[in-house]
C-alpha cells in the first residue's frame, strides 16, 4: 500500500469498514510510515474535536454552500 491509498482508506479504517486483508495492509503501511502515522493521528484528533461541536451550529444556507463547494472534489461522497 502506498500513502495515497492509505489516505483514501483512513475513514473506512476508523469506521471499522475495511475487510481483513485491506486492514492488514493498512496497518502494515502504518507501521512503516511515520508520515501516515501522523496523518492518522491528526484525523483522529480532528474527529474527536468535531464531536464537541453542537450539531445544529451551521445555518442551512451555509451548509448548502459548503456541500456544493466540495461536491465536485475527487473522491467526494454525496451526502
Amino acid at each position: 500500500m502506498n500513502c495515497d491509498e492509505f489516505v483514501e482508506l483512513v475513514t473506512a479504517y476508523l469506521d471499522g469498514a475495511l475487510d481483513a486483508h485491506t486492514a492488514a495492509r493498512f496497518i502494515e503501511h502504518l507501521a512503516a510510515c511515520d508520515g501516515c502515522e501522523r496523518y492518522l493521528e491528526q484525523i483522529r484528533h480532528t474527529v474527536g474535536e468535531l464531536h464537541h461541536l453542537p450539531g445544529d451550529s451551521l445555518a442551512g444556507h451555509a451548509r448548502d454552500r459548503l456541500l456544493a463547494a466540495f461536491r465536485d472534489w475527487p473522491g467526494a461522497a454525496a451526502p
